[in-house]
């Protein structure tokens, strides 16, 4: 199943530089999950002065249960970069899914 997931920033001084130390691990687990198939999307929330001060990912997990083992060990938050995580179902139109390839063939049928 396809979920949002909106992770929100600490708003404690030196949020940002910890998230730019910690961002080499971060991203190694999000090509994890690319090999994986789990992550399909993701982009920045910027605040007012253009810093990022969140994101948000489309992930494709069997079970509520799976994305909170994954968020356990994500280093934002290991590391409390992200304070608060939002997680929803994310339903989609099938000429969005056309365009990522694992669904192509199950969006035109």
């Amino acid at each position: 199943m396809l979920y949002a997931v909106i992770a929100h920033d600490g708003t404690g001084p030196g949020t940002f530089e910890r998230r730019m130390e910690i961002r080499p691990d971060h991203m190694a687990n999000g090509e994890k999950m690319m090999r994986e198939g789990s992550f399909l999307f993701g982009g920045a929330i910027l605040d007012g002065t253009g810093k990022m001060s969140g994101g948000v990912l489309i992930v494709d997990f069997e079970s509520r249960e799976e994305i909170d083992r994954w968020l356990e060990n994500e280093p934002y938050i290991i590391h409390k970069v992200w304070d608060r995580v939002e997680v929803h179902p994310f339903l989609v139109p099938p000429q969005f899914l056309s365009l990522l390839p694992k669904y192509a063939e199950q969006a035109i049928s």
